[in-house]
């Protein structure tokens, strides 16, 4: 693989802003690390990455995101263990995910050593913001957005790829009621559902702000047809555990390969569990809670890793889960993590270690 590590032009903050930060209460995307990673789209090609201060973007008010909303971005992690080394988890899934968002919305992927060496040199310059207590990490957020002028509705001929990183401490959402969708579609068939798009995710906010108002936490999507088959839950892959057995949706036009998804997919597998990758009803899950054999229902990502559901709401009606001690969410959460935080072996070779030195 080509290197461009010597290439890497990089340019420091002369004061850090890292001693203004409590560490002590983070909050989820609320502050940011000294550098971004910067790398623009320009003449068919693009140019060599660079580190710079964190800073505002200034665009022209014809710059085609605005327009026509090509934009896709890509959510990851980084960790510390005990002993001060950092790690990422399975970043390489991440890097050809963003790529797979940005074909489809006809924007230029990204060469995967630009990804690698670009975020290894952003992480060696602010390694010192990720968190150390139980829990917490640093996000990355790389993302990519059409930067050329133009009002005519056709793809831009320049973009911007940067990568942005915030301190964040342990997820935890509590319990989460959710109401399970008969209107509003999150994807169709043909569309862009599988990709992070932005615009997904605005798509959503609308919905998730009505079931709000009835008291609920999130939504779970149903699909564009019938509203018959559950796919996502919010901003989540979603797990459905009926008697013994762990069933999640295919992967499809409609719903995105979440990396996580994956990840529990072949831990369960490794723990014995049964696991199903088929189409869930609603008429299934609703059923089931009725006879007592619905036992779990979890979301899947990278923020929270898992989040459980303590109730869905359907048709006017809400139906409470049972708690169980030894759950399959607890028990996939602390393998996934305990891989992460370099606490346990990775037989899966997930774990991608970052030399900050």
């Amino acid at each position: 693989m080509q290197t461009v590590s010597n290439s890497i032009k990089v340019e420091k903050v002369k004061d850090s802003k890292i001693d203004k930060v409590d560490f002590n209460n983070l909050s989820f995307g609320k502050y940011f690390t000294d550098h971004m990673m910067l790398c623009n789209y320009k003449n068919g090609a693009w140019e060599v990455p660079k580190i710079v201060p964190y800073q505002p973007i200034t665009l022209d008010p014809s710059a085609k995101i605005f327009h026509y909303g090509q934009s896709v971005f890509e959510g990851m992690k980084a960790y510390k263990d005990k002993d001060q080394n950092v790690w990422l988890f399975r970043p390489l899934e991440n890097q050809k995910r963003i790529n797979i968002s940005s074909k489809r919305l006809a924007m230029p992927e990204f060469p995967e050593d630009y990804f690698m060496e670009g975020l290894t040199a952003l992480l060696k310059l602010d390694h010192k913001w990720i968190p150390t207590a139980e829990g917490s990490s640093l996000y990355i957020r790389p993302f990519v957005f059409a930067s050329g002028c133009g009002f005519h509705a056709s793809p831009s001929d320049e973009y911007k790829f940067i990568i942005a990183c915030s301190p964040s401490a342990s997820y935890f959402a509590g319990k989460v009621k959710v109401l399970i969708e008969e209107k509003y579609s999150r994807s169709a068939n043909g569309g862009v559902g599988f990709a992070k798009a932005g615009g997904n995710y605005a798509g959503q906010f609308y919905p998730t702000q009505l079931a709000v108002e009835k008291g609920y936490n999130q939504v779970i999507w149903t699909d564009d047809n019938n509203h018959e088959y559950i796919e996502e839950a919010g901003a989540m892959n979603i797990f459905v555990r009926i008697n013994d057995t762990l069933i999640t949706s295919p992967t499809s036009d409609r719903i995105l390969d979440g990396i996580t998804r994956k990840s529990i997919i072949e831990i369960a597998k490794d723990e014995k569990i049964a696991v199903e990758v088929r189409k869930i009803t609603v008429k299934e899950v609703v059923e089931a809670s009725k006879n007592g054999s619905l036992k779990e229902m979890f979301g899947a990502g990278t923020a929270a890793v898992i989040s459980p559901i303590a109730t869905f709401g359907y048709q006017e009606k809400d139906y409470d889960l049972p708690e169980l001690k030894d759950s399959y969410a607890s028990i996939l959460k602390k393998r996934i993590t305990d891989i992460q935080y370099n606490k346990a072996e990775d037989k899966f070779g997930w774990r991608y270690e970052v030399n900050v030195l």
